[in-house]
């Protein structure tokens, strides 16, 4: 099958009841074929549309293929859960040996291994070191006369802990930060079994289970029984390497990257890692101190000559890819236009009629011209935000919670993290799998808040497509992905139009954007809170990784509270896939004001009342008399239905220039720098909130909370940027959810476009 990956040794099985599917690609393009994955318990029909006009009218959708008659059911199961295996485990019976590790548990509540050569099924065989239910440190040995486990003392979570079992002889103790805290009798002789070695993981059967939910460092198993000097060394040593010939196997975990997990004791007890897992963490002897909070201007952070990132971080739920069989390959005819599609699933579960949808992006075919113009769909944000991966299925339209919260889950052990919902046991989730379901990003899915009919993922994109049809506009379409893939697509296009929630930027569509601009390209930004997070993808572009991390607080007595998005901790923003520091761009010394005039300033999403509208600023400005008149006059209001009602533009999240930014920052941290004002920007209007929501976040450009400026809370502006390029960026999330409903906004947007070289056909 195309895009099978590598096979899973024996895990833990969830099965889901429900239809849940993903398709293999984010985008293909027209002449292409594309493969959907589908796990269901119940029969359905199958189909592939384009999407129409209408978001709430799916039956209109025009239909490319149709699967003749009900597909019967077929479930796939789920593996989640992440550890390392060593197929080569230690030979018996042994005398005496030693394991050890740094550990610092997120969680308790399951039985989770932590280093284990062990099988429950095999009841004379095996050993492991474990965090019983309650948190307890326990030891397991067994042996040809017995079977023993000592329980010490409670871990403390989120804290890291020498830990340490010493078997000799049958004597067993166990050891926290250089002393002992428990001892006991175990077997004359441990038999270690057949079963692999796993850090993390344990088996049942010979399936894996009992996954831990900890950060671990230097696991390292000797061959002999360390005595209360080596321990005391060994603690004191704060995870470095053991070294010596009574070695029996030892991991540094100091890769940072990949699958691959290298054993340094010469016995080749190699590793790989199953469920990806994480690297890149701070480990015991970290200092974060030593990382910039702000900028590389306060002092560069040496990633390569950092040992005290060593380590990985394992969770319970850790799943990228579902590794599920294709179940359909439908092929896309050349002559399609380009525009957002799904696979359909239709159904009845529980007496309830459901419909399941896909999205994906189709691209121009590739022996078809370019169009005048290209839109990019923000299908990072999509997947960032792209929580219950396995949420239940409903009828009808679903209401996502703010904050990406997770839906009502298909199976309780199903995973529901996304970037803003952490891990079962609290772990920061750091990586989004793109072989995974996101029944979020269906193009009728609504979002926060409840009642306004808003959406900030592709029925919010999809108002753009259709009034842009609907004018005559010939448009290509591209993904994410795609521009990260390729960014010099651009110079193709005499214009890209940046639409919705186009939150999550790569550093080859950051520089390609602003190389395009540079050699006199124009960019239409109908975004807000746009290009704020860096994120990076694995080089088979099938794992998106993005590292929010809490910048500690200035020390200063006036310093404000912070608005953060979930995070871990400070230190870990650099990127396992490349090396490169993660987190926000404006804290890489890479503010996307350079390169669109804006940058991101607040956000609110509380109620339906919140959204507010654009304040005409500069009547005189020429996109609003050429080649068209809107009408608009100084201080009238757009960007909203006829009498002020919704849909309204200024809501969700939105961006201001760095002049007014300036304004409302009203600390410089130490060693930070507040960037001046960009030269040339013109604002158009001001898009204003008048009345102050429950949940409004205003924000300096430290991300530090500020005050609104008489509501101000975007900016429409047009620049001639300096350095070359043209941009028009409308600084709200919501700038095209209204094109439908105002024709003033309409004819502005026309004459920018017209201004850009992009016409009617």
């Amino acid at each position: 099958m195309p895009g099978l990956p590598h096979p899973l040794p024996p895990h833990r099985a969830i099965e889901l009841p429900g239809l849940h599917a993903y398709a293999g690609a984010v985008s293909v393009a027209a002449g292409e074929t594309i493969g959907f994955h589908v796990s269901s318990s119940v029969p359905y029909r199958f189909s592939v549309c384009r999407l129409g006009p209408d978001a709430d009218d799916a039956p209109l959708d025009p239909v490319l293929h149709a699967a003749e008659g009900w597909q019967p059911e077929g479930l796939q199961a789920i593996h989640p859960g992440s550890y390392v295996r060593i197929d080569r485990g230690l030979q018996g019976p042994l005398e005496s040996f030693t394991l050890e590790c740094w550990i610092s548990p997120w969680d308790f509540g399951d039985l989770q291994a932590i280093v284990s050569q062990f099988d429950d099924a095999s009841a004379r065989h095996g050993f492991g070191l474990f965090i019983e239910e309650d948190g307890s440190l326990a030891f397991r040995c067994h042996g040809p006369d017995l079977c023993a486990c000592l329980i010490g003392p409670r871990l403390a979570d989120r804290t890291w802990t020498h830990i340490a079992a010493v078997f000799e002889a049958g004597a067993m103790s166990l050891w926290m930060n250089g002393g002992c805290v428990a001892r006991g009798s175990g077997p004359a002789l441990c038999d270690p079994g057949f079963a692999p070695l796993r850090l993390g993981a344990m088996a049942a059967q010979g399936v894996a289970c009992g996954f831990l939910d900890a950060d671990m460092t230097m696991p390292v198993i000797h061959a002999q029984a360390l005595d209360a000097t080596a321990m005391a060394a060994r603690f004191s040593e704060r995870s470095l390497p053991a070294d010596g010939e009574g070695l029996l196997a030892c991991w540094p975990l100091k890769e940072g990257r990949g699958e691959h997990v290298a054993d340094v004791s010469g016995h080749g007890r190699h590793g790989k890692i199953v469920n990806h897992a994480t690297w890149m963490i701070a480990g015991p002897a970290f200092d974060a101190a030593r990382v910039p909070r702000f900028s590389r201007r306060e002092g560069e952070h040496d990633l390569a000559a950092d040992t005290t990132r060593a380590g990985l971080r394992f969770a319970s739920d850790d799943l990228v890819d579902c590794r599920w069989t294709e179940t359909h390959r439908v092929h896309i005819p050349a002559e399609v236009q380009p525009g957002l599609h799904v696979g359909r699933f239709q159904f009845d579960l529980e007496g309830r009629a459901c419909r399941y949808d896909v999205t994906f992006v189709v691209r121009r075919a590739p022996t078809a011209h370019p169009a005048p113009l290209l839109v990019l769909c923000a299908t990072n944000s999509w997947r960032a935000y792209a929580s219950s991966p396995f949420a239940r299925n409903v009828a009808g339209a679903a209401q996502w919670p703010r904050r990406a919260a997770p839906m009502p889950n298909s199976h309780p052990q199903a995973p529901s993290y996304n970037h803003y919902t952490p891990h079962r046991k609290g772990q920061p989730t750091y990586f989004a799998g793109l072989r995974m379901p996101w029944p979020s990003a269906a193009p009728d899915a609504l979002y926060a808040p409840e009642g306004s009919g808003f959406c900030h993922g592709p029925r919010l994109e999809r108002c753009l497509h259709a009034w842009l049809e609907r004018h005559g506009y010939a448009y290509d379409l591209v993904s994410d992905l795609d521009l990260h893939r390729d960014p010099a697509l651009l110079g193709r296009y005499r214009s890209v139009v940046i639409n919705g929630h186009s939150e999550y930027w790569s550093a080859p569509a950051f520089e390609g954007l602003d190389g395009y601009l540079r050699d006199g390209g124009t960019a239409v930004v109908l975004s807000g809170n746009t290009m704020y997070w860096r994120v990076s993808f694995n080089e088979e572009g099938t794992v998106m990784e993005q590292r929010k991390t809490l910048t500690p607080p200035d020390t200063h007595d006036g310093a404000l509270p912070k608005h953060a998005a979930p995070g871990g901790a400070h230190g870990e923003q650099y990127h396992s896939q490349d090396g490169q520091r993660g987190g926000l761009w404006r804290f890489n010394d890479r503010s996307c004001s350079d390169v669109i005039g804006l940058e991101t300033a607040g956000w609110a999403f509380a109620d339906a009342d919140d959204f507010g509208v654009y304040h005409v600023h500069d009547a005189d400005h020429f996109l609003y008399h050429q080649p068209h008149q809107t009408g608009l006059g100084q201080g009238d209001t757009f960007g909203h239905a006829p009498g002020g009602a919704l849909p309204r533009a200024i809501g969700h999240e939105w961006d201001l220039s760095i002049a007014t930014l300036r304004r409302m920052t009203h600390h410089v941290p130490e060693g930070a720098v507040l960037p001046a004002a960009h030269e040339g920007i013109q604002v158009l209007a001001q898009g204003i909130r008048r009345v102050p929501g429950a949940m409004d976040a205003y924000l300096d450009y430290f991300e530090g909370a500020t005050e609104s400026l008489d509501g101000l809370s975007a900016e429409m502006i047009y620049w001639e940027r300096p350095q070359g390029g043209r941009v028009f960026h409308a600084g709200a999330v919501g700038a095209g959810w209204v094109l439908g409903v105002d024709p003033a906004f309409g004819l502005l947007l026309r004459n920018v476009l017209h201004h850009f070289g992009v016409k009617p056909t």
